[in-house]
């Protein structure tokens, strides 16, 4: 019989209850407004989203990395896996209880990834940090990773969503150095979506990892 999951920690804060919540020795969920955020066991599309993203850019002079969204640190380890020592990883995170788990009951699951050298968390949120590297004379981003739990899909407001809409994708191809790579997770695939990274000057390729079960899906884009 499996054992329950036990709640070890929950936050309000604003509109927003967060909470961590344990099952044996290795097996967590992370819930926003009792919603689940992430599964400890079903991780690999947040692998893939770090390794194919930073792969790309791992052969530059000191690539710099801005991952939006910490989550339990998986997309970070796996980052942090495919990027020299070199690399700079700015992580954007608007709740700091978030940092304070993966650096205390979730930090075995990722190695500590937060507290590795190259990382530097950064409590705002990462539309801002990409339209403050967007601006001139601002230092650009090698890769941009998106990794919230709403992904674009046929909810999002196609001209004004802050991540991925139109005007945020020509934003965020600014924010990037010329080949960057932009990479979102999303629950499906989404042709609307695909037309206006296009748009914004983007080619991409659309991976669905695993083979079976849950599948969800990584978007890596590189701008033109």
């Amino acid at each position: 019989m499996a054992k329950p999951w036990q709640t070890i920690d929950k936050i309000d804060k604003e509109d927003n209850v967060l909470e961590l919540r344990k099952r044996g020795d290795r097996d967590f969920l992370l819930l926003v407004n009792g919603r689940v955020l992430m599964n400890s066991s079903a991780n690999r599309s947040e692998v893939t989203l770090g390794e194919h993203a930073c792969r790309l850019v791992a052969g530059r002079n000191l690539p710099r990395v801005l991952i939006g969204g910490l989550g339990m640190g998986f997309t970070l380890r796996a980052a942090l896996d495919a990027l020299p020592g070199s690399a700079q990883v700015v992580v954007a995170e608007l709740n700091p209880v978030i940092v304070t788990w993966c650096c205390g009951p979730l930090a075995g699951l990722t190695q500590s990834a937060v507290k590795d050298p190259r990382v530097t968390v950064d409590t705002d949120d990462v539309a801002a940090v990409i339209i403050g590297a967007s601006l001139k004379g601002a230092e650009r981003f090698d890769a941009i990773i998106i990794d919230l739990y709403v992904g674009p899909g046929a909810d999002t407001e196609p001209h004004y969503d802050p991540f991925y809409g139109s005007l945020a994708l020509s934003t965020t191809a600014d924010a990037l150095s010329a080949g960057g790579v932009f990479a979102v997770w999303g629950e499906n695939s989404d042709t609307a979506f695909e037309k206006r990274l296009v748009a914004a000057g983007f080619t991409f390729e659309r991976l669905r990892p695993g083979r079976g079960g849950l599948r969800h899906v990584v978007y890596v884009a590189r701008k033109r």
